[in-house]
């Protein structure tokens, strides 16, 4: 299996799609553990010309919504693609997030995930997320996989 994964691999394992996929590459991907998300913050982001004028910060919530989808890209990467066909990844709850740096553009975001543990369908993460060796952010999540209506 591939340890790593680029956009158009994370398009075929995701429903998301521009401006909403976030992440740009699955890197150093261990099966269902761990994995680093990819998210080049461009100054053309959808989100920098109202958050904020002349001082572009990500917002939060799409950090954390980059954890999310780095964590589902991991997830229907390393499970059985018919376990995973018709299914969408969606979060239930984010627990202990902090922001501790703003995230301005041109950066290269990396959210060091990893799967802390999965009952059924409902799994649990943590990530870090990095401008280099600064962290920018952190949070605990989980997520359940459901069948597509």
């Amino acid at each position: 299996m591939t340890d790593s994964l680029n956009k158009q691999d994370i398009e075929n394992l995701l429903p998301h799609r521009e401006p909403m996929l976030l992440i740009d590459e699955l890197i150093n991907i261990k099966k269902l553990k761990s994995a680093t998300g990819v998210v080049n913050v461009k100054k053309d982001s959808f989100y920098v010309q109202g958050h904020f004028p002349n001082q572009p910060v990500m917002p939060g919530v799409l950090i954390v919504e980059a954890f999310g989808q780095a964590a589902a890209a991991l997830t229907a990467h390393g499970i059985d693609k018919a376990t995973y066909e018709n299914k969408l990844v969606f979060l239930m709850s984010v627990e202990k997030a902090r922001f501790r740096n703003p995230v301005v553009p041109d950066c290269k975001l990396l959210l060091k995930i990893e799967a802390i543990r999965s009952h059924g369908r409902v799994w649990k993460y943590q990530g870090e997320a990095f401008v280099g060796e600064k962290k920018m952010a952190d949070a605990q999540w989980s997520a359940t996989i459901v069948d597509r209506k």
